[in-house]
This record gives C-alpha cells, structure tokens and sequence, in this order.
C-alpha cells in the first residue's frame, strides 16, 4: 500500500521515492515462524511502548532549552511517533533473538508477547 499527497494507491511502484509505503504485517505468523527457526520471541509492543522504554523522552530532553526552536520541532516529531492517534499505537516493534528468557530493554513498560 502505498500513500502519496495524503491518498492511498496499491502500485508500490508508483512515484518512486516519493510514496510512503506500508504494509500490514501478521506478527503472530513471524513470530511463529521464527520459533521454528529455533528463535525466541523477545519481546512484541507498539511503537509508542517500544520508544519509551527505549529513552526517547530522556533524548528528548537533551536536546536543549524547552524553548528552543530545536526543541519545539522535536517535541512536533516525538509526538507523532508517540501519539495513540498518529504511529505510537498503529506502528508495532517484534523482536527475535536466539536466547531471550526476560524481554528485551525496548520492552520494559509494554510486553505484548502474550497477544501473539
């Protein structure tokens, strides 16, 4: 699927470099997969967990005075990555790994393992 200027198209081909592409990808099926594989799944959580564990409001915060115009323009990014009504909630992080007994660091706050 691809979007160009706000509208959707099928053709991933169409305006190369200019469309964002996307797909929806069946998790459960990956992590199904990579378990036969001799995988283990280290963790599953949405982008805006995934983010969060991970520091992002900590390197949000180095990157100067709240009233900085770097600042405001950052904040402007974070929460569209964060936000439940933007990618924080659609977007989703799986992570496999060939020896995970506890979840990975980026999985700390929401681990969503058991929704596979």
């Amino acid at each position: 699927m691809g979007h160009y200027r706000h509208r959707a198209h099928a053709d991933p081909l169409l305006w190369p470099g200019l469309s964002d592409l996307t797909a929806h990808v069946d998790f459960t099926a990956i992590a199904e997969a990579g378990v036969r594989a001799g995988l283990s799944v280290a963790g599953f959580a949405t982008q805006a967990a995934f983010l969060l564990s991970c520091g992002i409001l900590e390197r949000l915060a180095a990157v100067g005075p709240p009233t900085s115009a770097e600042y405001v323009r950052a904040t402007a990014a974070v929460q569209k990555l964060l936000s439940p009504a933007e990618m924080g909630e659609l977007f989703k992080v799986l992570a496999l790994a060939t020896d995970a007994p506890e979840p990975g660091p980026g999985f700390r706050l929401a681990d969503m393992r058991r929704r596979l």
